[in-house]
């Protein structure tokens, strides 16, 4: 299983994983279609199906255009919100693109309809991988826009934390020094922490900071140390939950505080992601 990073739009991954007998290939978030297939052709392989994480439109805005130039294209979520959607996946459901595996994990917090994939090969001595979209980044998550913070909890801690220990994590967004900004606000004596954000810090600023392994998370992503006394002091808070809510509504804050983006900055980006159409020449 070999899995191409894709960085598009201005901090999005999207991903191809490539059955390397086979060379069948699965696309996750499919953001940017054109870039994908430049990369498909490049790599030679049959694009044949479409994982997407959640309807939002920079994980699934290229849906329809692959489906329109890739006749029969196979795209799956959870969501019906999902652009281009042709089968609507379930909590547990696994699916095979030929010695690769995929459980299909569902992750509501960031959206009710969010999907997390776990992939693993049979007799790989390589380590199995999550594609967690917003679910669980890099030492963070995603906002908390939909469903309770009880649902968010057992997506992250519950089900993605309890994955394998080697699993890599490939999320969907380079959140990564931010994130740790935060993380370090939150227990500023972890040491795990600190060697993450130095790393994160090195000069190489067009190399992406995915994949993670779930046990490296384990050590520094506070939104999964909710059970710990350090995280616990920070929030004042002592229930899993509770501690996740401060977290969020904190990491909220933080990002307020941190260089906000100003409002003719915001209109050139969503004009250039297709968000915004140009006036019409009279």
């Amino acid at each position: 299983m070999k899995v191409k990073v894709i960085p598009v739009l201005e901090d999005n991954y999207m991903y191809l994983v490539i059955e390397e007998r086979t060379r069948e290939a699965v696309a996750v978030d499919v953001a940017v279609p054109k870039r994908l297939l430049e990369i498909v052709g490049r790599e030679r392989v049959s694009l044949t199906t479409v994982l997407t994480t959640h309807h939002h439109w920079d994980h699934a805005r290229g849906n329809a255009e692959l489906a329109r130039l890739l006749p029969g294209l196979v795209v799956l979520g959870a969501d019906e919100r999902i652009c281009a959607l042709t089968r609507r996946l379930a909590h547990g459901e696994e699916l095979r693109f030929g010695a690769i595996h995929v459980r299909c994990l569902l992750t509501p917090g960031h959206t009710l309809g969010h999907m997390s994939y776990f992939l693993w090969e049979e007799e790989c001595p390589d380590p199995p991988a999550v594609f967690s979209g917003d679910a669980l980044s890099v030492a963070g998550c995603g906002s908390r826009l939909e469903g309770t913070v009880q649902q968010m909890y057992q997506s992250l801690v519950e089900t993605l934390g309890t994955l394998p220990p080697e699993t890599k994590v490939f999320c969907g967004h380079e959140h990564t020094l931010g994130n740790l900004e935060f993380a370090q606000k939150v227990e500023p004596y972890n040491d795990h922490v600190k060697a993450k954000l130095s790393w994160a810090k090195r000069d190489e600023d067009d190399v992406p900071t995915v994949p993670a392994t779930l046990g490296e998370e384990l050590l520094y992503n506070p939104f999964l140390r909710v059970a710990e006394e350090s995280v616990r002091k920070f929030t004042g808070k002592v229930a899993p939950a509770d501690v996740l809510d401060v977290l969020c509504r904190e990491r909220a804050s933080f990002e307020r505080a941190a260089e906000p983006l100003q409002p003719q900055a915001r209109a050139l980006l969503a004009l250039q992601w297709g968000l915004l159409s140009t006036p019409r020449q009279k």
